[in-house]
């Protein structure tokens, strides 16, 4: 019997490779120009990394959670989400010592167990940023800045940006007690793991997605109205620097994210139309993270945006990528004993950055050809006994149909210049 891929994962094929490259590259490009350096992290960390830094009420490590014993019977977990691993190497490796803030970005995936579907696999791929060293509002601005940067640049239109402050240590026991008087003649009604999250993280419980939870959460005190002055003008500031750079956001008090390190500002992005999945991104401020996981005092922002939805996104709202595929040059031989100067050729072309290919099995002429339109191919070069005694080749435009021979020496320059031609 063939084996088969697990599922929840999926295989990403030629013609397909090419666009999460694309949307990669984006990244990677728009990262230098805010100042983002890359940072790569192992894809598994010790459990108690998650357990410390996510925080043990969340979905993530109540639920969803890939976690195995070594052979030396360590517990360790594929990482399912970006910033505790980012955290980690931030203080293993005492980056916090140089200048401050520290800005990093990471491409890669990140694994959580549940129901797949579109848009939401068990392997799944994140681009990410962490900023640590600064509680500056503008930089809040600019995290976001950055996110929606990128969707602009990838052609991503009528995206909407959900905004919330969760406020910080000091307003939140506020907000709780407040949220659990509220709740608790109503909490037999909930879903049990509501019930559980009443007593050790009551506002875990609006990121309940059991819609009858969600019913019974209307009027319920938020956050929002409970933040210290602190926290309340940090959030204002923050709104007003995104109104100065003209970014369009949605106040809503009951956004809290999925994950219990955030503080202050936390943000989703959000695609219309994708149903369920249409969370593409989001983040938030994390001022006590990087001190929950055993280093000094230092504020840190970031986000995590889902490749897998972006792309679903770009599909929906019939936004092409251009996927580059065929050679520029596809080398034909006929006859028998033009094997080592077809290498020879072909090892002369990528030597000058042409992308160059030839037949391996052995094909007649006319199946060359027929395989040189299929690749595609731009332009065939056909080596043959008779001009090859005279030092010349034969080269053959797919795209005009035009032939003409040009001289052994001369066909590099040629294919340069034909390229240049059409570029």
């Amino acid at each position: 019997m063939l084996t088969q891929r697990p599922r929840g994962t999926e295989d990403i094929l030629p013609g397909n490779s090419e666009k999460w490259q694309h949307v990669e590259e984006v990244a990677r490009s728009l990262c230098r120009l805010y100042g983002y350096r890359e940072i790569r992290t192992p894809i598994f960390e010790h459990t108690e990394l998650f357990q410390r830094g996510v925080g043990d009420t969340t979905d993530i490590v109540e639920k969803e959670m890939y976690t195995f014993l070594d052979r030396s019977e360590r517990s360790l977990t594929l990482r399912p989400e970006g910033t505790a691993p980012v955290v980690r190497a931030f203080l293993e490796h005492r980056l916090y010592s140089g200048m401050l803030p520290v800005k990093l970005f990471y491409i890669g995936p990140m694994f959580r167990y549940g129901r797949p579907q579109a848009g939401r696999l068990r392997q799944f791929h994140q681009f990410g940023v962490e900023v640590f060293g600064s509680r500056e509002p503008s930089l809040d601005a600019e995290v976001i800045a950055l996110a929606m940067d990128y969707y602009r640049r990838l052609g991503l239109e009528g995206l909407e940006l959900h905004i919330n402050s969760v406020g910080c240590p000091s307003c939140r026991p506020i907000h709780r007690e407040k949220l659990k008087s509220y709740l608790k003649d109503k909490l037999e009604a909930f879903c049990p793991t509501c019930q559980g999250r009443f007593e050790r993280n009551p506002l875990r419980i609006f990121d309940c997605k059991n819609p009858k939870c969600q019913e019974l959460l209307k009027g319920a005190p938020t956050i929002t109205s409970s933040l210290c002055p602190d926290c309340s003008q940090h959030f204002q500031e923050v709104l007003r620097y995104l109104e100065e750079l003209n970014i369009t956001y949605l106040l809503d008090e009951c956004l809290v994210r999925g994950l219990d390190y955030y503080t202050n500002t936390a943000f989703e992005i959000i695609a219309p139309g994708l149903g369920a999945q249409s969370s593409i991104g989001g983040g938030g401020r994390y001022d006590g993270l990087v001190e929950a996981c055993g280093g000094p005092s230092m504020p840190g922002i970031g986000f995590g945006l889902g490749l897998e939805r972006t792309l679903l996104a770009l599909e929906a709202q019939n936004k092409k990528i251009k996927v580059e595929d065929g050679v520029e040059v596809l080398v034909a031989t006929v006859g028998e004993g033009m094997e080592t100067k077809a290498l020879r050729l072909l090892s002369l072309l990528r030597e000058h950055n042409i992308p160059a290919d030839k037949d391996y099995l052995g094909r007649s002429l006319k199946a060359q050809m027929k395989y040189a339109h299929r690749y595609p191919a731009r332009l065939v070069i056909i080596l043959g006994e008779e001009e090859l005694e005279r030092g010349r080749v034969t080269v053959k435009n797919l795209k005009t149909g035009d032939q003409e021979e040009v001289s052994w020496d001369d066909v590099v320059d040629f294919c340069l210049r034909a390229k240049e031609c059409e570029g």
